[in-house]
């Protein structure tokens, strides 16, 4: 079949080649109308513009990085997911880059990305959105990047969050609520402030209810399988465990699923369990897996929006703040002995 080109979608939407150039570029002053017109002309063509062609006539690569450094692959997989949505129907392709390194090597290794890839923004997930030498190494860059659920610095980029420590503090209390007062929490990494902010939510909801909370119930974790499995073989190594255990991730709290059938013990009759993030195991494990759904790929496309209309963005807010839900499955219950 013929390839179809920019002008093709000009013929069919009836306008110049330069207005689906603007369109197609999310470049302002274009009327609704026309821009429906031209979006509506290129999505019965198919037309897909060429990167390549794209970036040498007007100096841009159409390209968008997403750093990350998450142990947790369903976080990453969704953060992906929705990232590539959002530039997919904008002519934007994504470069996904892994960063672990620290200091001046973390600054160099983003000079030389950049250099390399010349992308036109940058994504950052946490805990790198946080990380005072990745925000001046992208500074130093001259990069735009929008970030996802930092905590601090917030004038200095857009950025997309949920409220971590709200809806931490209403699973607490959904816990409460089926009649829990024993309740453990495992952390997540300790330079992950999305993570503390989960952990305060917890004890808000525990001093609300004046509970105390036993401070070897309150476990270190990494948001991973493995160090779920730890913490939750100290939490119920003891004769004396608790009734239910929330996991900062849902990888750790399968991670405490794991360690409670090895020792026999039932779920959620023994003991209830729950998680944080609603990541695609929450459904596939048995019981299925309380927790709270973080909308992770929505939040991701619409930081890649941002990014991609950083012109309306500058003009819009800074932050925009997603919702989160609370999703009871079969892993939660009664404590044991509740009538």
């Amino acid at each position: 079949m013929p390839t179809v080109t920019i002008d093709d979608v000009a013929e069919l939407a009836g306008v110049s080649i330069k207005t689906v150039s603007r369109v197609l570029n999310q470049e302002p002053h274009v009327r609704e109308a026309t821009r429906e017109r031209v979006l509506k002309a290129a999505k019965e063509l198919d037309y897909t513009p060429n990167v390549s062609a794209r970036a040498l006539a007007g100096a841009r690569s159409y390209l968008i990085g997403l750093y990350y450094d998450n142990p947790s692959p369903g976080y990453v997989g969704q953060v992906e997911q929705g990232a590539m949505a959002a530039c997919r129907p904008a002519g934007y392709h994504l470069i996904v880059e892994q960063v672990q390194e620290a200091g001046a090597t973390l600054r160099e290794r983003i000079a030389a990305f950049h250099a390399r890839v010349r992308p036109e923004g940058v994504l950052l997930t946490p805990p790198l959105c946080d990380l005072p030498e990745v925000l001046e190494a992208l500074d130093a860059a001259k990069a735009n990047y929008v970030r996802i659920a930092p905590s601090r610095d917030l004038e200095r980029s857009p950025y997309v969050y949920i409220d971590d420590r709200k809806a931490a503090e209403e699973m607490t209390h959904y816990l409460q609520g089926l009649g829990h007062r024993d309740i453990a929490f495992i952390q997540g990494p300790p330079d992950h402030f999305a993570a503390a902010r989960r952990c305060e939510g917890f004890l808000d909801a525990m001093a609300s209810a004046g509970l105390a909370v036993r401070p070897e119930w309150v476990q270190p974790g990494e948001f991973s399988f493995r160090s779920g499995s730890e913490a939750g073989e100290r939490l119920l190594s003891s004769p004396d465990r608790p009734t239910a255990i929330f996991a900062g991730n849902d990888d750790m709290a399968l991670g405490v699923m794991a360690v409670a059938n090895r020792l026999q013990i039932e779920i959620p009759s023994g003991l209830s369990v729950v998680g944080f993030d609603d990541s695609p195991s929450a459904q596939v494990v048995w019981p299925q897996l309380t927790t709270v759904r973080q909308p992770t790929a929505e939040m991701a496309a619409v930081a890649a929006e941002m990014l991609i209309g950083r012109r309306a963005a500058a003009r819009g807010p800074r932050g925009r703040l997603l919702a989160f839900t609370l999703v009871p499955r079969q892993s939660s219950g009664p404590p044991p002995g509740a009538a």
